[in-house]
């Protein structure tokens, strides 16, 4: 399937497509932090950023939760207000009586909106976000089996862009940045593409040329750092100080969040933890090293062992793991055995997780998680036995496959807000 392949777009209301989309209960978007945790941010970035985590706040209340003085707010405020960043509502649940409605600040949706585009080996997806976080629209694009090339994968990317503006709208807001990922190792910082499995190209500058071909500025990053920034931002995460995030698809990835913020490494590269060896000569990784974790866990690694349970007899190639996934619950031992195996490198993962940094919480994040055979409750019980300590607690997020372009627009967002401060 190429350029020209049937694809879905969807412009999202305030319906159930949108709470579908809308993630944790709590009102708002963005990590949720108090004001000793706001670092070195001056202030004005501080009252935006409380404003949309709070989703809807009174001038009273913001300057309590900052500890700082009203008067020093109200200036700043009115800064904001001026420049379409924040915009005033009334507040009709605390009103009562006659008289105008207490009034609250919120973040101004319509002072634009930011892209987020997701890289995968079979489907590219996408997702807009006005920058109070709300779910704007949505398209996803097959993706061609040759595409290989650097040049190729930027004619695609400019298509699901595209699609992605037509299912918005001729009225949205103007795109003010793009949030990417895709497997493999990438430099946040400067924007390199170092290696990844579903590219054939080496240390490319990937922000660039996606900033090039699309007129915006870029922010990249790894898939474990997208679903990061998606628990951090929209999910479980948001009112934990640190906690890591470990997902399975068709890698096994690790991020971590240290003081409300995602840890990257000193190479800006992240926590390879599919790439930690759990057996020596053992099975070849896509990386093309032996032992690999994800060479037992992955989505490849279940799909190189699916001949054995379902007879050679394969499905298409997209539905190889549904259908080891379907025989495994019909009884069929081969298929159990499979997952059971993963499972059990998958607890050895974790308990590696929980030895080297001790986080709040581990959370087992992504859309594969439907497969739940991977976390049973006798594989979560072997996490404690190997583990010194008492292991944290382990939860489980299952997202729909929007979450990794979520994830990219939470990073577009991210990156966005100092340069809106000015």
């Amino acid at each position: 399937m190429g350029l020209d392949a049937p694809q879905r777009t969807k412009r999202l209301t305030q319906g159930a497509a949108a709470t579908q989309l809308a993630g944790a209960d709590a009102p708002g978007c963005g990590p949720l932090r108090g004001a000793r945790q706001q670092g070195t941010l001056s202030l004005r970035q501080q009252i935006y950023e409380q404003v949309r985590s709070a989703g809807r706040i009174s001038r009273a209340v913001l300057a309590k939760e900052l500890e700082v003085s009203p008067g020093s707010v109200t200036p700043l405020v009115s800064d904001l207000l001026a420049a379409d960043l924040l915009r005033e509502l009334e507040d009709e649940t605390q009103h009562v009586g006659r008289g105008r409605p207490p009034v609250t600040l919120g973040v101004n949706p319509e002072r634009g909106l930011v892209a987020g585009l997701k890289i995968s080996d079979h489907e590219y997806s996408a997702i807009l976000v006005d920058l109070a976080g709300q779910p704007v629209a949505q398209a996803t694009l097959p993706r061609a089996a040759d595409v290989r090339s650097i040049k190729s994968l930027l004619d695609e990317l400019s298509v699901l862009y595209a699609r992605l503006l037509d299912s918005a709208g001729p009225d949205a807001p103007p795109v003010l940045g793009v949030g990417l990922g895709l497997p493999g190792m990438v430099e946040h910082a400067s924007g390199l593409l170092r290696w990844s499995p579903i590219l054939d190209a080496r240390n490319v500058d990937l922000a660039r040329a996606v900033s090039d071909r699309l007129g915006l500025p870029v922010s990249v990053d790894n898939d474990a750092n997208l679903l990061t920034m998606a628990e951090l931002w929209f999910g479980k995460g948001r009112s934990l100080s640190d906690f890591a995030v470990v997902t399975i698809e068709y890698g096994v990835g690790l991020g971590l969040v240290v003081d409300h913020a995602p840890y990257r490494g000193a190479h800006g590269f992240g926590m390879e933890l599919g790439h930690t060896k759990v057996q020596l000569d053992g099975a070849l990784c896509r990386c093309g090293q032996r032992g690999c974790l994800e060479a037992y866990v992955a989505d490849f690694a279940l799909v190189r062992e699916a001949p054995i349970a379902l007879d050679g007899a394969l499905p298409p190639r997209g539905e190889v793991l549904e259908a080891l996934y379907n025989q495994a619950k019909d009884g069929n031992e081969a298929a159990r055995a499979i997952f059971d195996r993963a499972g059990r490198y998958l607890a050895l993962g974790l308990a590696n997780v929980a030895n080297l940094f001790d986080p709040r919480r581990i959370i087992l994040s992504g859309s594969r998680m439907r497969y739940d055979y991977l976390y049973a409750e006798e594989m979560l019980a072997e996490v404690s036995g190997l583990t010194l300590n008492t292991p944290p607690p382990i939860e489980v997020n299952a997202w729909d496959d929007l979450v990794w372009a979520r994830g990219a627009a939470a990073l577009a967002l991210s990156d966005l807000t100092p340069r809106l401060m000015g």
